[in-house]
């Protein structure tokens, strides 16, 4: 499965740059094929382990902010691996980039 998804700090003033970021590292040392945009952090595994890093993520914004808010879009598909990259290879290749 590949989740696609956002945390937010509330409360702690415009920039949130510091608390996505605790988020974002919880990601990157999962060691599961994860990719961040200015809009949404996407991570792909199995549902029980991309789940918990979703889980960490959130807590660990949530423990610099009393108040989180969570954006979650999930592809749920069989038999697929490498979803980022392949997904967006295919779109390349209809436009004729790749």
């Amino acid at each position: 499965m590949i989740v696609a998804f956002s945390v937010t700090p509330i409360g702690t003033g415009e920039d949130v740059g510091a608390e996505v970021a605790e988020a974002v590292r919880v990601v990157r040392d999962s060691g599961l094929p994860h990719r961040t945009d200015a809009m949404f952090t996407s991570v792909e595994g199995e549902w029980d382990e991309v789940m918990d890093v979703v889980k960490r993520a959130v807590e660990a914004v949530h423990a610099r902010s009393s108040r989180v808010s969570v954006v979650l879009k999930a592809d749920i598909r069989d038999g697929v691996t490498d979803g980022l990259t392949a997904k967006v290879e295919t779109v390349e290749r209809h436009l004729g980039g790749a």
